[in-house]
């Protein structure tokens, strides 16, 4: 009679704890909503970062709201309301500019948990930064042209955002918005911005 084989003590995996595996790893990812205070640019920038980072822990929804700032907190709240969770956090990129209601929106975001990527006096101070320290005072965001005009290639323009220019040096950027003022002073601190923040959050910490 023929013997039977001893078994070997290994076990082969079954579907069942493989799938257990699978779904004990797996890491949900961070929804994002981002709603931008002005036309063309900032969205451009946002998802040329979104799009070279490929972060797999954040996914990002951008879109546009051209108001005064707090008319984009208050647009972002209803739609966060209306989302019903479908987002784990949301951001409002605004500029301080020649606005007048800066503190109206930075308290209306503070009550509904809303991140504000602000900056003063405008968001091409964020621009620059990935090229040069800048820690002069900017009265308007007219003043800060010629300085980008050095380090982009052609003329610098609003609605002609190439990503490929600040690829590189976003996180030089991030560092150098960082050392400029405290966290959350940039309504009163020019020049400063907050972009940093939300740079990290969608490409990710180093």
């Amino acid at each position: 009679m023929a013997r039977a084989p001893k078994p070997s003590g290994r076990k082969r995996p079954t579907f069942e704890s493989r799938l257990g595996r699978k779904t004990e790893h797996r890491t949900a990812r961070q929804r994002l909503l981002v709603v931008c205070g002005a036309e063309v640019t900032e969205r451009d920038y946002l998802q040329g970062l979104k799009a070279a980072a490929r972060n797999p822990a954040v996914s990002v929804k951008i879109i546009e709201r051209p108001k005064a700032p707090s008319q984009v907190v208050a647009h972002t709240a209803k739609l966060l309301e209306a989302a019903d969770g479908d987002y784990d956090g949301a951001w409002c990129v605004l500029d301080v500019d020649q606005f007048t209601d800066i503190g109206r929106a930075v308290t209306d975001a503070g009550r509904n948990d809303i991140g504000l990527a602000l900056s003063n006096p405008c968001f091409e101070l964020w621009l620059l930064l990935h090229f040069t320290e800048h820690r002069s005072h900017a009265p308007t965001c007219t003043h800060l042209l010629p300085y980008l005009d050095k380090y982009v290639p052609g003329t610098y323009s609003k609605t002609d955002l190439d990503f490929r220019h600040y690829k590189e040096t976003w996180r030089e950027a991030a560092r150098r918005a960082k050392g400029l003022a405290p966290e959350g002073s940039e309504p009163t601190t020019n020049p400063s911005t907050g972009m940093w923040r939300l740079a990290l959050a969608i490409g990710g910490p180093e």
